[in-house]
């Protein structure tokens, strides 16, 4: 695969917690689009259904502030998993596939965000949510786990927070030197493979 100097990953921060503040930002305007789609169909997704999972009553607009920490943590979650080694490596390998091959690190981290989208749909609202209220005997809050615009959310939010953690996000150095897990083992490390 080859990296080019005009590839988004390239610029923006750099340093120990850039993870952190890419996930942070990507994760906070993700959420703010998903909240915009959820207002749009149903307002009192907002309003009344996210504070329920807390067992709060209404609390009004105040429900968009669960769902930006909400936000905020999943994508600080998204910025610690794609920035270690395995996980990196998948994303970042060498591929025979034709499309894959083509593309560059910002695209496949946007993609990982699509992914890790549709991740956290099956595991938090669809899995989590129903087990809670099912075995937990927890009020059933009213978020729609299973609607479409729960899916179409989660899946825009992957989508946004993937394409902001790798234009905010300096990941050159973690990108030449992680080691690819399906890498053959007479294979030259990847920081020596660059073309």
């Amino acid at each position: 695969m080859s990296y080019q100097i005009d590839d988004p990953t390239t610029f923006g921060i750099g340093g120990y917690a850039n993870w952190l503040v890419g996930g942070a930002v990507g994760g906070a305007i993700g959420s703010l689009l998903f909240g915009a789609i959820l207002w749009v169909m149903d307002p009192s997704i907002i309003t009344d259904a996210i504070p329920a999972i807390y067992g709060l009553e209404p609390i009004g607009t105040a429900g968009w502030l669960f769902h930006l920490a909400h936000g905020l943590v999943i994508g600080g979650v998204f910025g610690l998993l794609v920035t270690r080694g395995p996980i990196l490596g998948t994303i970042t390998a060498d591929v025979e596939t034709g499309f894959l091959s083509a593309m560059g690190p910002g695209l496949r981290l946007t993609l990982a965000g699509v992914v890790y989208g549709l991740a956290v749909w099956a595991v938090l609202p669809v899995l989590a949510l129903t087990l809670w209220t099912t075995v937990g005997g927890g009020a059933d809050p009213g978020f729609p786990g299973l609607a479409l615009e729960s899916l179409t959310g989660h899946l825009l939010y992957g989508l946004l927070l993937g394409a902001l953690f790798a234009l905010i996000t300096d990941m050159t150095s973690e990108i030449e030197t992680v080691d690819a897990p399906f890498r053959e083992a007479d294979d030259s490390p990847r920081t020596e493979r660059r073309r």
